[in-house]
């Protein structure tokens, strides 16, 4: 069984909805991050820690890519086609289910 509130977990599918939503969350982190980055470093510690905050968003961005992969019934390997997000970002999923679980439009 999948569970598509887990946003650490690669398994499962998710709605474009949920991968719009997640991607531009992450992205305004990120740039929040690099910001303070740019201005505010004073020590290597303050740095190792502002990756160390990266890695989890990351991660999260990373996972729900590869649902959204799984989505359309293809691996989460897929991703890193170039310009293969565009693709994610508008094609409707598989009705029904597929070999990575249930659809999540409940159809």
């Amino acid at each position: 069984m999948t569970n598509p509130k887990n946003p650490f977990s690669f398994k499962g599918r998710v709605r474009r909805t949920t991968y719009w939503i997640t991607n531009i969350i992450c992205s305004g982190i990120i740039s929040v991050l690099e910001k303070v980055e740019e201005n505010e470093i004073s020590s290597d510690g303050e740095l190792v820690f502002l990756i160390f905050l990266l890695i989890p968003v990351g991660w999260v961005s990373y996972a729900v890519t590869a649902k959204r992969c799984h989505d359309l019934g293809h691996s989460g390997w897929w991703q890193f086609i170039p310009f293969y997000s565009l693709w994610l970002a508008f094609k409707n999923g598989q009705s029904g289910d597929n070999e990575y679980g249930p659809n999540p439009k409940g159809e």
